[in-house]
């Protein structure tokens, strides 16, 4: 059986980009690197069941269902191809911000 593989997204990579300089700036760059490396870890628990996670309301009239993980104050939207055994991160987003936010690319 094959495993599944998590792939992100360039807006996910750009998020994290942006991510980091805040918190670099706002406390440390320990602090950031922290936060980044969870960010990227949390994905690890789809990998023998990427469907555990609910389904992001906002987000159904999508052609792709996505699902989202939440670490911190960030939801971390994906989308699971059964076929080619993948998950891909589709975006990092604060979910601090305003909800509709989420929309802002498809």
């Amino acid at each position: 059986m094959k495993h599944y593989e998590i792939i992100w997204s360039n807006h996910a990579e750009n998020e994290f980009d942006q991510i980091f300089e805040y918190y670099s700036e706002l406390a440390s760059i320990r602090v950031a690197k922290n936060l980044i490396k969870k960010i990227i870890e949390e994905p690890n628990k789809l990998l023998s069941n990427p469907e555990i996670s609910q389904r992001e309301e906002l987000l159904l009239d999508r052609e792709n269902e996505y699902r989202y993980l939440i670490c911190k104050s960030y939801k971390i939207i994906y989308s699971i191809d059964t076929k080619a055994k993948f998950i891909k991160i589709a975006d990092v987003f604060d979910s601090r911000q305003n909800p509709t936010k989420i929309k802002r690319t498809k």
